[in-house]
């Protein structure tokens, strides 16, 4: 089974925001979405997995398998949490590579950013180089 690419799993979260009319109806999804996330270990809810920048507690967590970058997460904030996962979704299961080198711009597609409060925004931004750290460090061994 070929595994989606980064670019195809973005087009489909765009797909899926398209289909709500307003905001209110994609923040229920985020919510849903963030529901449907596996729960992160609580062995991993430590202070070096913590992504600093966010208004509320988010840890991240990645593994290198078969040279594919796994990540998990969770947040304490539902929507946050959804965010993350939208995250993880599209950036999970691939290559350090793909994911050093990938442009995320579902996030601008759907309207996410300024739809944001500044500090979820500033949280955004630290998720995402948070991931792309990890996939750099990864790449290098």
């Amino acid at each position: 089974m070929k595994l989606e690419s980064i670019n195809e799993l973005q087009e489909n979260i765009i797909e899926d925001f398209s289909m709500y009319e307003d905001w209110n109806e994609k923040y229920e999804y985020l919510i849903e979405f963030g529901k449907s996330l596996l729960p992160l270990d609580e062995k991993y809810k430590i202070e070096e997995n913590r992504i600093h920048g966010c208004q509320s507690r988010v840890w991240l967590h990645a593994e290198m398998q078969n040279d594919i970058l796994l990540f998990f997460a969770d947040s304490d904030a539902i929507i946050t949490k959804g965010i993350v996962g939208l995250l993880v979704k599209v950036l999970s299961n691939h290559t350090p590579k793909e994911i050093a080198e990938t442009d995320l711009y579902f996030i601008e597609k759907i309207g996410l950013k300024e739809h944001l409060s500044p500090t979820r925004a500033n949280g955004l931004v630290s998720m995402i180089k948070k991931m792309k750290s990890y996939a750099a460090v990864y790449s290098n061994l």
